[in-house]
């Protein structure tokens, strides 16, 4: 149980520390490269938080959607926008070369690989407080055969009725109607 819990200690100061730098270096490239094409610095920083913590919420509301059923498609383009929106940001703040562009990368694609992880995990279920636990042996009943009494007695043969019998096609007129029951 201890070690458990310095596992998932562990685990969430992975987490933060890799979320606090990707989002660092995420933020400071959308925020760079929309001062650098003439906005003011707030909106600089707007565009940041907007890009950036719109792909968290998506990918959120993606899982949310998922567990309840709904359709996630128009989530899912919207979160592969964003992402791509906020990669693009740190690829063109990089030097030009394929080098620059790939080390640039690294936050955005760690964060991203970071987020998905973390939604996919599956959430451990726990039984209602209110309810006892749940006994998961299963014993198998004893198969009693019972004879019968009396001899069974085959039913009788039923005929099937014979299949109805249709008139070749094209021998019955559409526009002539059809008279049905017993006629006089």
């Amino acid at each position: 149980m201890i070690r458990h819990r310095a596992e998932s200690g562990v685990r969430v100061l992975i987490l933060l520390a890799i979320g606090t730098m990707a989002g660092a270096a995420a933020f400071t490239h959308v925020h760079d490269l929309t001062v650098a094409h003439g906005q003011p610095d707030w909106i600089g920083w707007a565009n940041a938080v907007a890009v950036e913590l719109m792909a968290i919420y998506l990918g959120l509301e993606l899982r949310a959607r998922r567990r309840a059923g709904r359709p996630v498609g128009l989530v899912a383009v919207l979160l592969v926008a964003f992402a791509l929106l906020s990669l693009a940001a740190q690829v063109a703040e990089a030097e030009p070369s394929v080098w620059g562009w790939i080390v640039a990368a690294v936050p955005s694609l760690a964060f991203l690989a970071l987020v998905k992880v973390v939604l996919s995990s599956a959430p451990a279920l726990a039984p209602e407080p209110d309810q006892p636990p749940v006994d998961w042996t299963y014993e198998v009943p004893e198969q009693v055969v019972a004879e019968p009494e009396q001899p069974i007695v085959p039913a009788p043969a039923v005929r099937p009725a014979p299949a109805a019998v249709l008139p070749p096609l094209g021998v019955v007129q559409p526009n002539r109607p059809q008279v049905v029951g017993i006629i006089r």
